[in-house]
């Protein structure tokens, strides 16, 4: 078990320090080079348009097995190079965000559902909170010498561990084999029609945070350093509460995830009404524990109580979320970038609670 824990744990550090970049870094290297917001919005559309597409393609025609998890790997490691290829050229890299989408959005669903299905979900955010750490270090370190070379540079460095890390977890026997699972067992998202649709909206609202949080706070003054501040603060509270989830998240799951979603349409609210001012984007930050860390638990663990497929609805978690609602969340922000940018998200975010709600009326757990 300590060996497991070890694996997941360098899994998640490594591949969140890529997020970390990603997030943080790569809309103002692309901005550096000259990208529109329009181009950015579109960039960062490509990879969670990607993560929604995949999972159909598992629930008709293919089924999740070792092998499919070695050969997504292996194109995590193809999309090296063409990152640094591309990324002068808006339409090559955004051939290049398709690839890498594909792979870098197929691996996670399979070592969440791993973690969660050998730590449970007591110990699964010890682990999980170094991704978090992950993310934490990269935004410290990087802001200190930023430019775009060394931007690719901790993205390539973090690819190639992640995918060792994951490749040694794969050959777990117990969990990973090359026979078919049961992909064929009933598996409904119409079964939970309220749920997915909150689940797209809480993630929408999180497009203008991911794709333009560090250009919002530079251009209202905030330096790029103390930004990447922000982003540690906001992750670090995320950390604490990972570590003491195991607490929280023994109670009603639907109430809880009721709960982080309120508190992240405040969040964006926050940001919208007072975008100069440094105390209250730290204080926005602070919610992240809330709008990322418990909800995130809160709702992978409550689709596992709805759906025996686990590996498959966490496939859809992430398409119908991070990727439906990534996709169209980015296109948003990048298309109403301004004033209004976290208002908007803020109202989505409303829409993405009141689903809930009408959850309530239509399922018992």
């Amino acid at each position: 078990m300590t060996s497991r824990f070890f694996n997941i744990s360098a899994f998640f550090f490594f591949y969140f320090s890529i997020v970390g970049v990603w997030v943080i870094f790569l809309p103002k290297m692309l901005q550096n080079i000259g990208y529109s917001a329009t181009e950015i919005g579109i960039i960062f559309s490509i990879p969670p348009l990607m993560r929604f597409l995949t999972p159909f393609f598992f629930l008709k025609l293919f089924s999740l097995t070792q092998k499919v998890l070695h050969i997504t790997l292996v194109m995590m490691l193809l999309s090296i190079p063409l990152l640094y290829i591309t990324i002068n050229d808006f339409i090559l890299f955004a051939l290049t965000n398709i690839f890498f989408g594909i792979s870098f959005g197929l691996v996670l669903p399979y070592m969440e559902t791993y973690s969660l299905s050998v730590l449970k979900k007591e110990r699964y955010g010890k682990s999980r909170l170094w991704g978090s750490i992950g993310f934490t270090l990269v935004a410290l370190v990087l802001a200190r010498f930023f430019d775009n070379e060394i931007g690719l540079h901790f993205i390539a460095v973090s690819v190639i561990i992640s995918a060792l890390f994951a490749y040694i977890i794969s050959l777990d026997d117990g969990h990973f084999d090359n026979k078919k699972e049961k992909q064929r067992e009933a598996f409904s998202l119409t079964s939970h029609i309220p749920l997915w649709i909150s689940i797209f909206f809480m993630q929408v609202s999180f497009g203008a945070f991911y794709s333009f949080f560090t250009i919002y706070e530079t251009d209202h003054g905030i330096s790029l350093e103390t930004v990447s501040y922000l982003w540690a603060f906001g992750v670090l509270c995320e950390i604490i509460l990972f570590y003491y989830q195991a607490y929280v998240i023994k109670f009603d799951l639907l109430k809880i995830i009721k709960f982080t979603v309120f508190i992240t349409a405040v969040r964006w609210i926050m940001l919208y009404l007072f975008p100069e001012s440094l105390l209250i984007s730290y204080i926005s930050q602070s919610f992240h524990a809330f709008s990322f860390a418990l909800y995130h638990t809160a709702t992978l663990s409550f689709l596992y109580t709805l759906y025996s497929n686990k590996k498959l609805a966490s496939q859809f978690y992430y398409g119908f979320g991070f990727g439906l609602g990534g996709f169209a969340g980015s296109l948003i922000a990048g298309q109403f970038y301004g004033e209004y940018l976290f208002l908007s998200a803020g109202v989505i975010a409303f829409i993405s609670l009141l689903f809930l709600y009408f959850k309530s009326n239509h399922i018992k757990v």
